[in-house]
């Protein structure tokens, strides 16, 4: 195989509708990892959740968690950018005066998420995606400038309510990115997940000219835009099928393991 470091999309992509890894990928890891191939899972959740969530692997994997905010490799974080406590504070404000939207906030830092305990079953499905989760009084209390982003829940076109509520309260310091049918998050301008490939990319001396991506949403353009050859889903998003050089089966038919094989085997 000619890539050298492979990433990879969770949610929508490596996992399937029930949020589940295929049995069928742990020996397929084996094989890229045996052949010295890095594999490094690429996604908005939290670095605890994806090292969970990679128990099974024959060998640690390496991570880009929180949209590219954070880099993992080798035991170690080696990339982590923070948004400044004011801009957190001046997006809090401008959700707090928009509660039509129907709002769920956790706020993300490198020590922990924090969500708010109004809303019980919000804060049990955000348990999924951030196993280290602490339930508070008012996530406003734990603003400091460790903060990695903000994730939003919207009950409204999250591309909507990004380009009207939200534009004017991020500034030039600060991006919204799209990353799911309801969800928002909030990051450093500079950040996306095709700046944490470039990092990772740079940190194990790969070229990206040998790097692999796959991705199904908008908040993975970056990453497939960085990466030597991309691949989306069959049920990623239109703008990203468009911009991809080729077309990954969907998650439910287990794409990414099916691709891989091939070019393992070809």
């Amino acid at each position: 195989m000619q890539f050298r470091l492979i990433t990879c999309d969770m949610d929508g992509t490596l996992l399937d509708n029930a949020k589940n890894i295929s049995d069928d990928f742990w020996p397929l890891l084996g094989r890229l990892q045996e052949q010295g191939i890095i594999f490094a899972p690429a996604s908005g959740r939290q670095l605890e959740t994806i090292l969970d969530m990679f128990e099974k692997a024959p060998n640690p994997v390496s991570v880009i968690a929180e949209n590219g905010a954070l880099v993992y490799h080798d035991g170690e974080i080696v990339s982590l950018t923070t948004i400044d406590k004011t801009a957190t504070m001046r997006v809090l404000d401008a959700i707090a005066e928009h509660p039509e939207v129907g709002w769920e906030v956790t706020l993300c830092r490198a020590d922990g998420a924090f969500v708010g305990h109004t809303n019980e079953e919000f804060a049990r499905l955000t348990a999924m995606y951030y196993h280290k989760l602490n339930v508070v009084d008012d996530v406003r209390d734990y603003v400091n400038d460790d903060v990695i982003k903000l994730a939003l829940f919207t009950r409204g076109d999250p591309e909507e309510v990004a380009e009207t509520v939200l534009k004017d309260a991020t500034g030039d310091d600060l991006a919204v990115v799209v990353s799911g049918t309801q969800s928002i998050d909030v990051i450093h301008q500079d950040i996306n997940k095709g700046i944490g490939l470039q990092e990772l990319a740079a940190k194990v001396g790969v070229p990206l000219s040998q790097t692999l991506a796959f991705g199904d949403y908008l908040n993975d353009a970056e990453l497939l835009a960085a990466a030597g050859t991309s691949y989306a889903m069959a049920n990623g998003h239109p703008q990203l099928k468009a911009a991809a050089d080729h077309i990954a089966p969907s998650n439910e038919e287990n794409g990414v393991v099916r691709v891989l094989q091939q070019l393992l085997d070809s």
